[in-house]
């Protein structure tokens, strides 16, 4: 049997260690992928410094980490779609380590055409953006596909260059909607090339009015408000959201990526999105994202890998430096150390 080393995080604040860990066993609906690339979020960094004291089930030692891609090794007894020498993408917990249990319907299949490092920058943007555009309590939009029907609804996605807005803009438009996004001046090109119609810059003072106009005469599908975890930009975009939701004609709700103020809108409502779970409905979403849609859309292209991969380093010695990489603020790119 192959061994399995970890980059432990072991007490609040402290620098990663690496040390042997147990080689996983995959419950029924797993499979364990020995990782080839992992992205790196900021909630690994918030994990690390905050610890125990925002996370309060946080438990030590504990292996951090989300995002990886890789190769199949071994399939749980129910696992039936992947096998041994699949190249996937999945969403794990504890990915920073030489191999990973993997969720099978949270893992996609990727082709040739896409590496390792692209493919690592995907699982967690896109679950997110997942559950907030089609979970049932959120905005409930129709699921993506390769050859989506245009609805003829705007939807808004503050935040456009984000990790999660990157694939929001992708999947929304997979379902036929048209997106109005947000971003830096930098980021017009690249959120356009995502499949954006029109993009504003957040921090013009006309951004709510110009919003507006674009939605003027149209039935809007709602909002989803992306920022970084910056408290005081999280309630601006909110507060944005909220108004111009609240002004156009269509769909009340906007879905953040935030906890949302205390104090409810008169007019809009809101929910924090939440990670996905073992409901019916949620297994239905994952088969819908994890296990059609995004293997066929990054086979015939029309998926992109975003935000961009930037590798940092090699092995999981280098998931520290990443780390503090990622502390220093990226902007439309996506933290990625290979093994």
């Amino acid at each position: 049997m192959s061994t399995n080393n970890a980059a432990y995080l072991t007490e609040k604040g402290k620098a990663l260690e690496i040390k042997p860990a147990p080689y996983p066993t995959p419950k029924e609906n797993e499979v364990i992928v020995q990782t080839r690339a992992i992205a790196i979020n900021p909630v690994d960094y918030a994990l690390q410094m905050m610890g125990d004291t925002l996370f309060p089930w946080l438990q030590y030692p504990h292996i951090l980490g989300l995002d990886v891609s890789g190769e199949v090794v071994k399939i749980g007894s129910n696992v039936a779609n992947f096998k041994a020498g699949d190249r996937v993408v999945g969403l794990a917990s504890g990915a920073f380590q030489s191999y990973s249990a993997v969720p099978a319907q949270m893992a996609s299949t990727i082709p040739d055409s896409v590496t390792n490092e692209q493919a690592a920058v995907i699982p967690l943007g896109l679950s997110t953006a997942s559950m907030g555009l089609f979970g049932k309590e959120y905005l409930a939009l129709h699921y993506p596909s390769i050859n989506p029907k245009p609805t003829s609804k705007p939807l808004l996605i503050w935040g456009g260059s984000t990790s999660v807005g990157s694939n929001a803009i992708q999947v929304a438009v997979s379902a036929g909607y048209e997106v109005i996004t947000t971003a830096s001046p930098k980021n017009f090109e690249y959120v356009k090339k995502l499949g954006a119609s029109q993009v504003f810059d957040y921090n013009s003072p006309t951004v709510r009015d110009d919003i507006l106009a674009a939605l003027k005469g149209k039935t809007c599908a709602g909002a989803m408000a992306i920022t970084s975890a910056d408290l005081t930009a999280a309630a601006a975009a909110a507060d944005a959201c909220y108004e111009i939701i609240s002004k156009a004609e269509g769909t009340k709700f906007v879905a953040t990526a935030q906890p949302p103020p205390e104090v409810p809108h008169p007019m809009v409502a809101a929910k924090f999105i939440r990670p996905f779970g073992d409901s019916e409905e949620d297994q239905e979403l994952k088969d819908a994202v994890f296990g059609e849609y995004l293997p066929q859309a990054l086979t015939a292209g029309k998926f992109r890998p975003a935000p961009e991969p930037e590798v940092v380093g090699k092995g999981l010695e280098a998931l520290q430096e990443a780390m503090n990489v990622l502390k220093q603020g990226v902007s439309a790119k996506k933290i990625v150390v290979l093994l």
